[in-house]
């Protein structure tokens, strides 16, 4: 994995909603799942592009994680 990969659950809910001022709402993860499941979606396509199947696979189960977490 590339160095700027999120290595930890904390590390990327960190970078979301503190330097990206993103409210991690179950609404906004599960809609982010939805598209990242997506294989048709030229941005699913892309960041699987660069960044591999694993590391999106990953970034789903946070999602998945912070979904539970905000009900």
């Amino acid at each position: 994995m590339h160095s700027f990969y999120f290595r930890t659950y904390t590390e990327w809910r960190q970078a979301l909603t503190e330097r990206c001022g993103i409210s991690l709402t179950s609404a906004y993860a599960r809609g982010r799942i939805q598209a990242l499941r997506d294989t048709k979606d030229p941005t699913t396509a892309e960041f699987t592009r660069k960044y591999g199947e694993a590391y999106l696979q990953q970034v789903i189960r946070w999602f998945e994680q912070s979904a539970k977490e905000t009900h």
